[in-house]
């Protein structure tokens, strides 16, 4: 399990598995608005992780970045 850590965000950390195809598997956004982040991370399941990155990447909400944003981050750095 990757555990990557949040930043500009009330999430504090996001809880990733993607599989040797590039699914993502298991995805926990810990903290933050509840609702939001259990419906990202939903949407998030069984779809390439790259297809997922490009469509959250950039999403602004405090500042620069939101949750979505921070989950195309945590996948872009998902040590694969």
């Amino acid at each position: 399990m990757y555990n990557y850590k949040c930043k500009g965000t009330c999430s504090t950390s996001i809880d990733l598995e993607i599989d040797a195809n590039g699914i993502i598997t298991y995805c926990k956004i810990n903290n933050g608005c509840r609702g939001n982040t259990q419906g990202v991370a939903r949407l998030a399941l069984g779809r390439k992780a790259e297809e997922v990155a490009a469509q959250l990447k950039g999403i602004p909400c405090r500042g620069d970045t939101s949750c979505p944003d921070q989950l195309a981050r945590a996948i872009e750095s998902y040590p694969y």
